[in-house]
């Protein structure tokens, strides 16, 4: 059984679950740190990283600190789609704490501009 916590941002927030067996105080700072790997991640083509893009659906931390992300591209057939994956992998698989990491590619829902933060409107001039 997991309990819910949410990452604080904008219409682009994924649901993060954590397991009852990650005390609160560890899954804050793993949600910080994950959600921090995760802006370092950047589709070449656009100047603004996947978190802030809305890319990230959904985080899962499991008891064992085995981290499964849920994420889209901007479009099914994105140059980057067979790499970006591993990218996101790599990137929370450094966060101290973190024992693995997996990313599920979903295309449902379909990603569309609403997902995208303020930082990643000002970014790409998207007003």
């Amino acid at each position: 059984m997991s309990s819910d916590a949410t990452i604080t941002g904008g219409a682009n927030t994924p649901k993060v679950a954590g397991a009852e067996g990650v005390p609160p105080a560890e899954l804050d700072r793993l949600t910080d740190d994950i959600v921090a790997a995760l802006k370092s991640v950047y589709d070449p083509e656009i100047p603004a990283d996947i978190y802030e893009l809305g890319l990230i659906y959904k985080v899962d931390i499991d008891d064992d600190r085995k981290v499964s992300i849920d994420m889209t591209l901007t479009a099914p057939g994105c140059p980057v789609a067979g790499e970006m994956p591993g990218w996101v992998e790599d990137a929370v698989a450094k966060v101290p704490g973190v024992q693995s990491c997996a990313v599920t590619m979903v295309f449902d829902p379909p990603w569309d501009q609403s997902r995208m933060s303020d930082e990643a409107r000002v970014a790409l001039d998207m007003w």
